[in-house]
């Protein structure tokens, strides 16, 4: 056969088989990218109104046999101090809670006298967490044949945290955290992978039993009803305490309400408030604040009324 011919044949054949992919067309957002992270930062705030609780981690250590025979000193406990940074790492993210700083006092105090303020200007909590890595260990196991072994290593750890009531001292609740990491490496007639000791195990060890607790903690924590404080009232309008990252809207109805009674329980020694009586109703029109450390709203007043001069005793809460 002619070799022109064959040539022809086979770059027919070629062009046969070969296709082509038409690169995708760009397509423009059907809005604007200051919409798109507008829309970002809505979604980001509360749907539903939530306190913002204080909490402050209080104390963490390692109570585990893990490390201790090189430990000396109990402020030196870097297992503590690792599982305590990441608790305290999640309850930031979760963006529900106004967490405080305890861990490094000493630091904190210190950097206070240099900006000339005073210690005692720190912010009480509602809530201190208390905890301990109570169990830690590490195992490594594997299998040998003929021409192949493999070789696992796991780390495993348990982590156990109290909730404590900063005012009375009273523990309402605690939970118990297990996790484990393992990784795992093998050859075959003297090929593959030869797996050192790993010391990530420990730190994604600790971050799993972190994040086993870490769902019941904010479930607890998040129980109690929502509420506000008064900060200035009048005849027509009230100054609130909160905004939109704790879920309040222009046009959301709010009670006022007056506190009840306190009395000291002869049976448990606690003092508890009696039920409180809303005095009237207010309807959120503007807010105001560029954190959550300092957001508020302003309501008007529209059906019965709003303390005159002092507010203490009063409260904002939702309208039932």
């Amino acid at each position: 056969m002619n070799s022109k011919l064959l040539i022809g044949l086979g770059a027919l054949l070629l062009s046969a088989c070969a296709t082509t992919t038409t690169p995708p067309a760009a397509v423009d957002a059907p809005v604007s990218r200051a919409q798109q992270q507008e829309a970002q930062k809505a979604a980001a705030l509360p749907q539903a109104k939530t306190l913002k609780r204080k909490l402050a981690i209080g104390r963490f250590t390692n109570e585990s046999r893990y490390g201790r025979t090189f430990q000396t000193d109990a402020n030196n406990d870097p297992l503590g101090k690792q599982a305590s940074d990441m608790l305290a790492t999640k309850l930031v993210g979760s963006n529900k809670f106004l967490v405080f700083e305890r861990q490094d006092l000493a630091k904190l105090s210190e950097e206070q006298r240099r900006n000339g303020a005073s210690p005692a200007d720190l912010i009480g909590v509602d809530s201190l967490i208390l905890g301990s890595v109570t169990e830690f260990g590490r195992s490594t196991t594997g299998k040998s044949g003929f021409l192949s072994s493999t070789k696992i290593q796991t780390a495993r750890a348990k982590v156990e945290v109290r909730l404590v009531d900063a005012r009375t001292g009273y523990v309402f609740f605690s939970a118990t955290g297990a996790g484990e990491a393992s990784t795992e490496s093998g050859e075959i007639a003297g090929y593959g992978s030869k797996a050192d000791y790993d010391a990530t195990l420990n730190d994604r060890a600790i971050a799993a039993a972190i994040s086993d607790l870490q769902t019941a903690l904010i479930n607890k924590l998040e129980e109690r009803a929502w509420r506000t404080d008064i900060l200035k009232a009048d005849a027509k309008q009230v100054f609130i305490s909160g905004g939109a990252r704790q879920g309040l809207k222009v046009g959301d109805t709010l009670a006022i309400m007056r506190e009840g009674e306190k009395v000291k329980s002869g049976q448990t020694g606690f003092e508890i408030t009696l039920p409180g009586k809303q005095v009237g109703s207010a309807r959120v029109v503007a807010q105001f604040g560029d954190n959550e450390t300092n957001e508020g709203s302003v309501a008007e007043v529209i059906g019965g009324s709003a303390p005159a001069g002092s507010t203490a005793g009063y409260y904002i809460s939702e309208q039932k």
